[in-house]
């Protein structure tokens, strides 16, 4: 196999190997030890993808994954921690454009003129939302919310 094709595959595979799993069974599968410390109640509800009230992290984690943030504080009488989970929403909005570089076109002695593009296309736009935020203290959930 030769440099050329070997570097994707290596590339794709590095790629794949550093996906943390999607679903809570998945994450079960890669995490045996940290699902199989946690009460019956809470793994009924991590194969759900649920959480409750008094849950550790690490059942969060198995239920809904890694955050995309974590904010750590203190209050009058402990720590807390929150966690914060991110979604982004596809927006189509309407662009008319206007654009001046080179001609595409490429003759034997180099590029030939200026170009001018207009454009009237869509374009679609991923804004970012709060999905969901989970709110510890003293290692244990107190409060949860989750978009609908």
């Amino acid at each position: 196999m030769s440099r050329i094709t070997l570097l994707p595959c290596a590339l794709g595979a590095l790629a794949l190997a550093a996906c943390v799993p999607a679903t809570p069974e998945g994450r079960i599968e890669a995490y045996p030890e940290m699902y199989q410390g946690l009460p019956d109640d809470q793994r009924q509800l991590v194969r759900a993808g649920r959480i409750e009230r008094d849950m550790p992290p690490e059942a969060v984690f198995l239920a809904w994954g890694r955050p995309n943030r974590e904010y750590a504080g203190a209050d009058e009488t402990s720590e807390t921690l929150r966690w914060d989970y991110h979604g982004s929403e596809p927006v189509t909005t309407t662009h008319l454009g206007f654009a001046y570089g080179r001609s595409r076109y490429r003759g034997p002695y180099g590029y030939y003129g200026p170009a001018y593009d207009y454009a009237f296309a869509p374009q679609v736009t991923y804004l970012p939302y709060l999905k969901a935020a989970v709110w510890f203290r003293d290692g244990r959930v107190t409060r949860w919310e989750r978009s609908r």
